[in-house]
């Protein structure tokens, strides 16, 4: 089991039941190698987590943008919670090295880790609320999360990525970008897709997802990224 202390250290809050936080970090395909009486995963936690996040954020953006219409104060906030935002809050926590994981899912990296730590910090904030409150769970989103905020408005950051990458591509280069199915795997039930994003004749980035449309997402994102944009 890990020693919990020296992340307590680095957050800034000790638990009053460490129980808690060990189980904010125990993914379910933990316990099934690891039985014991007792123990509990983290998907309740996350549930309650996922709540209170949205409600700071909510609170936060509300007084922050007091001129801003509920639309683009619910894109900002989707921005701000993503998967994407809260796994990169969690790998800048050292999340990653107290994750109680099944062997198998300790080998997985790129996005099926990104969620796991994304929901590992949901229910984080969750046992941070049950142990001390919702001010100490506020403190904590506060730190992780706001000062994303101003750059997830002034670079647009809230648009999709898909939406960001056309809007973008065909402000530099007068080109809309195109998507090409390159491949998928795995039977109906779980099958995977691999997409291509195309400018201008150009194959700029491979993306995959367990959808077309997620692989889209994906691959516009890393495209972004390849572009420097």
């Amino acid at each position: 089991m890990p020693n919990f202390k020296p992340f307590e250290a680095k957050i800034g809050h000790e638990f009053r039941n460490q129980t808690l936080l060990e189980t904010a970090f125990t993914h379910r395909s933990y316990l099934n190698e690891n039985r014991a009486p007792g123990r509990e995963h983290n998907e309740r936690l996350e549930f309650l987590g996922d709540a209170v996040l949205e409600l700071v954020v909510t609170e936060f953006l509300y007084a922050k943008y007091p001129d801003k219409p509920e639309g683009d104060l619910t894109a900002y906030r989707a921005a701000l919670v993503n998967t994407v935002s809260i796994s990169d809050a969690a790998s800048k926590l050292g999340m990653n090295d107290f994750l109680l994981l099944s062997r198998g899912e300790s080998r997985d990296t790129g996005r099926a880790r990104a969620i796991i730590l994304a929901n590992a910090f949901e229910a984080l904030i969750g046992a941070l609320y049950l142990d001390q409150g919702y001010v100490t769970a506020k403190d904590f989103i506060g730190k992780q999360l706001f000062y994303k905020t101003d750059e997830v408005v002034e670079k647009r950051l809230w648009q999709d990525a898909k939406s960001r990458l056309q809007e973008l591509a065909q402000d530099k280069t007068g080109v809309t970008p195109t998507y090409e199915l390159v491949g998928q795997t795995g039977p109906d039930h779980d099958k995977r897709f691999t997409i291509a994003v195309i400018i201008a004749g150009d194959r700029v980035a491979l993306g995959e997802g367990r959808s077309k449309q997620e692989a889209e997402q994906d691959a516009a994102h890393k495209a972004l990224a390849a572009k420097g944009w």
